[in-house]
């Protein structure tokens, strides 16, 4: 995407990536201490994430273990939402 910013808000982008239907349920799962960015447990959605960044998210009983490829500059599609980041999952 050649307008997307070089980091974004972590609340934004597991928005953007379709992780979270609302920003403020994105905002409620770093509050409430389900996320870790490249291995560091954060509580502030304003961090800032970018490209090459792993997130670690604990989504109910599921854990995803994904790595940020892109920022974006919408909330798009799932296709769309699926090029943002990698998935880190050993497969099976």
């Amino acid at each position: 995407m050649p307008d997307a910013p070089e980091r974004i808000r972590l609340d934004k982008w597991l928005w953007h990536a379709r992780f979270c239907k609302t920003r403020v349920l994105a905002q409620e799962l770093v509050q409430g201490k389900r996320v870790r960015v490249n291995g560091l447990r954060v509580d502030k959605p304003g961090r800032a994430v970018g490209p090459g960044d792993v997130l670690t998210l604990r989504i109910g009983t599921d854990v995803r273990l994904v790595r940020v490829l892109d920022c974006g500059t919408r909330r798009g599609p799932a296709p769309e939402a699926q090029t943002l980041y990698e998935s880190l999952a050993p497969e099976a």
